[in-house]
Parts: structure tokens; sequence; C-alpha cells
């Protein structure tokens, strides 16, 4: 099983935000997530962002792949580092 670190939309038409999700890569965006790590508000200035840090270097370890939106984010708050010092 494939899995993946990805946003999850919720929010009103032209207000969103996003749960941060550990998800299988075969299920929909907002479908069927393992664990839910933290959210992301963009409509916010600045932007809101809350991680379980543990977490997701956890699942970082195990082999889930972020995706580009979340590698960015990811990349922007330092988590990469640790989660490749860790390993």
């Amino acid at each position: 099983m494939a899995t993946k670190i990805r946003l999850q939309r919720h929010g009103a038409k032209k207000r969103p935000f996003y749960q941060v999700v550990i998800a299988d890569e075969r299920s929909r965006r907002d479908g069927r997530f393992i664990e839910n790590v933290g959210y992301y508000d963009p409509t916010k200035n600045p932007a809101v962002l809350k991680l379980n840090v543990e977490k997701v270097v956890a699942w970082l370890d195990k082999g889930a792949q972020p995706t580009d939106t979340v590698n960015q984010i990811l990349k922007k708050e330092g988590i990469l580092e640790k989660a490749a010092q860790a390993a």
C-alpha cells in the first residue's frame, strides 16, 4: 500500500481550509484517510499551519510520499530536514 501525505479540502466555496492527512494514494482527495496529522489555512494572513511533527516524521520514515504542495509546505517549515536527520 503506497501512502501519500496530502491535503484534504474542507470549508465553504471560496473559503477553503485543508486537513493534512495520510492516505492511500488510490483513495479520493476528500475520501478515506489513515490518519489526520494537522491542518493548513491559507486564507489567513499569514497562512496558519499546525502539524504534529512527530507523526509526520514517523510517516516519512515509513515511506509516505508528500504531494508537491505538501512537500513545499514541509520544506518551508523545516520538517524535511528533521526527517532526513532522523533517518
